[in-house]
């Protein structure tokens, strides 16, 4: 597993307990990191109900940039834009991303 690159600081470091145990990474603990690394407003500890665009400083370009690394990420197929819409909080991109993972394993599709 490859750990999202950003010039951004992990403020939430406690995220995992224990620190860096790569191994035992669950998808929305990815998820977040990978939001967390990337938020141009990073909070000093993320919450699911966090808002990208309010509460994170997100703005269009950034969330296509977000989409992107998380596709890549989690080795998946890109999102189409009415895939996305309604996607507002970090507790949605996380249930976004879980869907398609576990859909794409339950056809014996992309291996995480």
């Amino acid at each position: 597993m490859r750990a999202a690159s950003s010039s951004h600081s992990m403020n939430g470091g406690d995220l995992v307990p224990g620190g860096p145990a790569v191994a035992d990474i669950t998808t929305a603990d990815k998820v977040r990191r990978i939001v967390l690394a990337m938020a141009p407003q990073p909070p000093a500890e993320l919450s699911d109900e966090h808002r990208l665009v309010e509460d994170l400083g997100f703005d269009s370009l950034r969330l296509m940039e977000l989409t992107v690394v998380l596709e890549r990420a989690f080795a998946l197929p890109r999102y189409r834009p009415e895939e996305l819409v309604g996607v507002r909080r970090v507790d949605a991109v996380i249930a976004l991303i879980s869907g398609t993972v576990a859909a794409a394993e339950a056809s014996g599709g992309v291996p995480l």
